[in-house]
């Protein structure tokens, strides 16, 4: 994301810090991440201490840190998915890319995450890749669904 464009979502907000959340967002919905030299710019136009927006980032869930891989992997680990082999699948799909929840592949080729729900309670456990749901999976239903990627 060029610094020009940067500077358009901050001054869509009038360069106030208490935008400093939508800010960032509006920047992640479009970079796909939030890297170290947009945090700083964002730092110096809102006038608040790169330590403050750190702190917000790295908060908040939903802000990326590292770059997402092109493929987006959630897989339900809540209470139904859970009991019905969430954890299982999550180890397969760890031992398959190599890399834990929270994660991005060093190619850049996948990025795995876990959340609490997806809504897919009733035929878990549920993943859902790049968007599209899978259901009922299994350690090995999870490897064959991978392998179909690219």
């Amino acid at each position: 994301m060029d610094s020009n464009r940067v500077d358009q979502i901050i001054d869509k907000y009038d360069g106030k810090a208490g935008a400093l959340i939508q800010i960032l967002l509006d920047i992640q919905r479009e970079n796909h991440w939030l890297p170290q030299q947009i945090l700083e710019k964002v730092s110096n136009r809102l006038a608040i201490p790169l330590s403050q927006v750190l702190r917000t980032a790295t908060f908040h869930k939903t802000f990326r840190l590292v770059p997402e891989g092109n493929h987006k992997i959630h897989i339900c680990n809540g209470t139904s998915c859970h009991v019905r082999g969430s954890q299982r699948v999550i180890d397969s799909v760890q031992n398959t890319l190599g890399i834990n929840p929270g994660e991005t592949s060093p190619d850049y080729r996948y990025s795995l995450e876990t959340f609490t729900c997806l809504g897919c309670c009733s035929s878990g456990p549920a993943m859902v890749i790049d968007g599209e749901n899978h259901e009922n999976m299994t350690a090995s239903k999870a490897e064959e669904v991978l392998k179909k990627l690219d």
